[in-house]
C-alpha cells in the first residue's frame, strides 16, 4: 500500500498580525507535495502575511505553523536558514539584480548556497533557463529584456536550487495575456517536474483556477472557503461569488478596517495640530 504523503506546510488554528492588530485568525490549511495551491483574497486581506508566516518572517500569535515537519516557532539561526534553503521564492517585483546579466541573476543562489564547480553552475543555470524558454538570453542584461521575460528569469532563479516548496507572490501581476498564460503553465510544469509544492499568493482567478489543485480564500480576517476550483466555482456563498466574479457590490468591503493603531495615530496628529 502506498504510504500517505506528509504535508509540506500545515497551519493549525493559526492567528497572525502586526503590533496590536490581528490580520488573520483561525487559519487551517495544508499543502501537499506535488500540489499547486492558491491563497486568494482581496487587496489587504492578508495573503502576503501568510507567505511571511510560511518563511518564518512572521511568528504565529496562536496555533502552529509546521513546514517540512518542523514547528516554525522553534527554529532559530542555522535551523531556520536550512529550512528556508529548501524553499524558493518568486517575489512580486522579481527582485532581480539590475547590474548583473540574466545568467548571473540565476546563478546567484548557487554561488551563495553551494560549493559546486563553475562548470556545474553553467550547466545548472542553462538548464533552468531552458525550462523557462530563455537559454539564449543568458548573456543579456536585465535592462535589455521585457517585464514578462524578467518574471521568467526570476522563476528560473527561484527553482535553480530545486526546492521542495516554491512560494509565488503575485506571479501574474502586470503581465500581458501571453506572458500571463506562459507563466501559469510554467508554474504548473515546474511543480510537476520537480515534484515540489507551489503556493501562489494571487487574486488572478482565471489563470490560477486553470492550474491549481486547491484554493484557500481569505477575507474579513479569516478563511472564508477552501476546495478545488470546481468546488469553489459551484459554491453559492455571497462573499465567494463576489470575489470570483469581481462584483462591485457585496460583503467585501472597500475600506481598510479601523484599528487601534490608526486611532492612536489620528489622536496624536490632532493633538499636535
Amino acid at each position: 500500500m502506498t504510504p500517505t504523503p506528509t504535508p509540506l506546510v500545515t497551519f493549525a488554528d493559526v492567528a497572525l498580525g502586526y503590533g496590536d492588530f490581528t490580520v488573520l485568525r483561525d487559519i487551517d490549511l495544508q499543502v501537499m507535495p506535488g500540489q499547486v495551491v492558491a491563497m486568494m483574497g482581496g487587496s489587504g486581506s492578508g495573503k502576503t502575511t501568510l507567505l511571511r508566516a510560511v518563511t518564518g518572517q512572521l511568528p504565529a500569535r496562536a496555533g502552529t505553523i509546521t513546514v517540512f515537519g518542523r514547528d516554525m516557532a522553534t527554529l532559530r539561526g542555522e535551523a531556520l536558514r536550512e529550512t528556508r534553503q529548501r524553499m524558493g521564492v518568486l517575489f512580486q517585483g522579481g527582485a532581480l539584480f539590475t547590474d548583473l546579466d540574466v545568467f548571473e541573476n540565476v546563478a546567484f543562489p548557487l554561488r551563495e548556497h553551494t560549493c559546486i564547480s563553475e562548470q556545474q553552475i553553467l550547466e545548472r543555470v542553462l538548464d533552468k533557463l531552458e525550462a523557462v524558454g530563455l537559454r539564449h538570453a543568458a548573456h543579456l542584461r536585465i535592462a535589455e529584456i521585457s517585464g514578462g521575460m524578467a518574471r521568467r528569469v526570476a522563476l528560473a532563479r527561484a527553482i535553480v536550487l530545486e526546492p521542495e516548496l516554491i512560494l509565488y507572490d503575485e506571479p501574474f501581476a502586470g503581465l500581458d495575456p501571453i506572458s500571463l498564460g506562459i507563466t501559469a503553465q510554467l508554474i504548473r510544469g515546474m511543480t510537476d517536474k520537480l515534484g515540489c509544492a507551489s503556493i501562489l499568493i494571487t487574486h488572478d482567478v482565471a489563470e490560477s483556477f486553470a492550474i491549481v489543485d486547491q484554493v484557500y480564500l481569505i477575507g474579513q480576517g479569516r478563511l472564508m472557503a477552501h476546495g478545488t476550483p470546481a468546488q469553489l466555482s459551484a459554491a453559492q456563498d455571497d462573499y465567494l461569488q463576489q470575489f470570483l466574479q469581481g462584483k462591485p457590490d457585496g460583503p467585501i468591503g472597500f475600506h481598510y478596517p479601523l484599528t487601534p493603531a490608526f486611532e492612536r495615530w489620528l489622536a496624536a496628529r490632532r493633538g499636535a495640530a
